[in-house]
């Protein structure tokens, strides 16, 4: 049986200094250790105050309480109630878990197109990898609400999984360049050209050789899309043409604004603004620092 060499000699001297032990650490999860307290601490508290809706609901957020329509935040009801009649604070924990689930479908919708066409692109020739790209630009160009209206023009009846992948197959352009750019960099390399040589299939070499690889990457760009996702849901909601009235989400609860002018009841726009805004500035300030720390990490390698 054979002997490390490190117990066979050992370094003496006055000025030794053994030599640190460098641990390697992967750039998102860097970041994830960097990420902000505050923000997080808020979104942490949004999403617990979701999922645990029913323990804090005081009323029920389907009934109409129709003899106090309008009425401001009391006692009882903590942010007063909307038009309808209904509880505010009640639906509002009941809405932002819809808008959050939104968010997080139509960001994997967006995410899974915008990975795979991004990979396709950036492993085909140059011809082929052309053609995607301005396809990819061509509907880049358009704005997303007017594909959307397009399509939700072909639904018959918007549910939370319908606008939740119309939301998604619009909005997967910008991430596919990403992916494209970091997979033409990378599509060269030694293991990427054993695996395709060995008979590897598109989607195995795109799970075990790139996706590890530019995942650090495009990582903000998945965490944005879910605040992106809830504004286009709360903007199609409020104009109407997103989930229906009975289906309460943030968006459903901002469409009573126009009543809510005219009879000059605040708490109906400002309760449900704030939550949103809260919301998106938590999500959008966590994904700015990904980026941040990412890219600070990848300079030092």
């Amino acid at each position: 049986m054979s002997t490390p060499q490190d117990d066979l000699f050992t370094i003496v001297g006055s000025g030794h200094r053994p030599k640190p032990t460098v641990t390697l650490v992967p750039a998102w999860r860097r970041a994830f250790n960097k990420i902000p307290k505050i923000s997080s601490f808020l979104l942490l508290l949004i999403i617990l105050g979701c999922i645990f809706a029913p323990l804090l609901a005081n009323h029920n957020p389907t009934e109409f309480y129709s003899s106090n329509l309008n009425q401001p935040p009391d006692g009882e009801f903590y942010f007063g109630t909307d038009s309808m009649g209904r509880d505010i604070y009640s639906v509002l924990w009941y809405g932002g878990r819809i808008s959050i689930i939104i968010g997080l479908l139509a960001a994997a919708v967006s995410t899974i197109i915008g990975i795979v066409y991004g990979c396709i692109s950036g492993l085909a020739p140059a011809k082929f990898d052309a053609f995607f790209m301005r396809l990819a630009e061509i509907l880049c160009s358009i704005p997303c609400l007017l594909l959307q209206l397009l399509l939700l023009g072909m639904v018959n009846g918007t549910g939370i999984i319908s606008l939740s992948i119309i939301i998604g197959v619009t909005n997967w352009m910008n991430l596919s360049r990403f992916v494209r750019t970091e997979v033409r960099q990378i599509r060269n390399s030694d293991y990427v050209l054993s695996a395709t040589m060995m008979g590897a299939r598109f989607f195995h070499v795109l799970w075990y050789h790139l996706l590890p690889n530019f995942l650090s990457p495009i990582l903000f760009v998945i965490v944005s899309s879910i605040g992106v996702s809830m504004t286009m849901e709360a903007t199609l909601s409020f104009l109407g043409l997103g989930l229906p009235t009975e289906i309460v989400s943030l968006g459903t609860m901002l469409s009573l604004a126009s009543r809510a002018l005219l009879t000059n009841s605040w708490w109906v726009i400002l309760v449900p603004g704030v939550f949103l805004v809260v919301t998106l500035v938590c999500i959008t300030n966590i994904g700015h620092r990904l980026r941040r720390e990412i890219n600070r990490g990848s300079s030092y390698l």
